[in-house]
């Protein structure tokens, strides 16, 4: 079974992951955790993606900029994991920027009964191209005047993210309250690394430009997983749940 976690930069879906794997292990069910950001593309791909279609490729987290035949390749083949022939899940190194070699990426050598792919965009839906039209903040206006990049990268969700989707059993959303309040749970992510030094670590500053690449796709999923969603956890700006709802009836993705 894979289930989709998904939740704005912050949210805590990989602390949601890793309860639900504990909880399952407990009842004795194999569970793996993955997050769809161990699937970016390292820097260096996305700049030649950038000179080839919009320089706002350059930073990873539009759809476009992650690797999705090998996230297929990845959910394939730990359905058939074994000790002789082990799954590998990549890791991504945020500090850096580029993913980590092969030789650190996780060992699965058996099959997990379920596994939770978690991420900021996970289950979104393209947006309609009227939406587009009309940029959403300083980055698009400037940055992006004839709307190139977003086009794009709504085409890359219309088509392979939507395929993703698919492969999903359920959706879980983890909503928070507003876009506004990503800036603060992010910037408690990036503390750490800038306390470790890491060289690619986000100044406030530079995380407030960082998170205009996700703004309009964040605002939208705000609005188009409630109807999405099998699951959702409505959270206040401290990220307590203040609800839970369900949905009796599945939709057709």
């Amino acid at each position: 079974m894979l289930i989709g976690i998904s939740g704005l930069q912050g949210s805590g879906k990989s602390t949601l992951a890793a309860q639900l794997v504990a909880a399952l292990a407990d009842a004795g069910v194999p569970a793996l955790t993955m997050s769809i950001d161990d699937f970016y593309l390292g820097r260096g791909e996305r700049a030649r993606i950038a000179r080839r279609v919009h320089p706002l490729f350059a930073t990873r987290g539009a759809p476009g900029t992650h690797d999705l035949a090998l996230l297929d390749r990845t959910l394939d083949a730990l359905r058939h994991a074994s000790a002789t022939h082990p799954a590998r899940v990549p890791r991504f190194d945020k500090g850096r920027d580029t993913r980590m070699p092969q030789v650190r990426w996780r060992r699965i050598v058996a099959p997990p009964r379920v596994i939770l792919l978690e991420g900021w965009c996970v289950g979104i839906p393209a947006q309609a191209q009227a939406q587009l039209a009309l940029p959403i903040n300083p980055l698009e206006r400037n940055e992006d005047a004839d709307g190139g990049w977003r086009s794009h990268a709504n085409a890359q969700l219309r088509d392979q993210y939507t395929r993703l989707w698919r492969r999903l059993d359920a959706l879980i959303q983890l909503a928070a309250p507003s876009f506004e309040i990503v800036q603060r749970w992010r910037d408690e992510q990036e503390r750490p690394l800038r306390r470790a030094g890491a060289p690619r670590a986000l100044t406030p500053a530079a995380l407030r430009r960082f998170l205009l690449h996700y703004e309009r796709l964040s605002r939208h999923a705000l609005s188009a997983l409630p109807a999405r969603a099998d699951l959702r956890l409505v959270l206040d700006a401290n990220r307590r749940v203040r609800r839970i709802a369900e949905r009796t009836v599945r939709p057709v993705r």
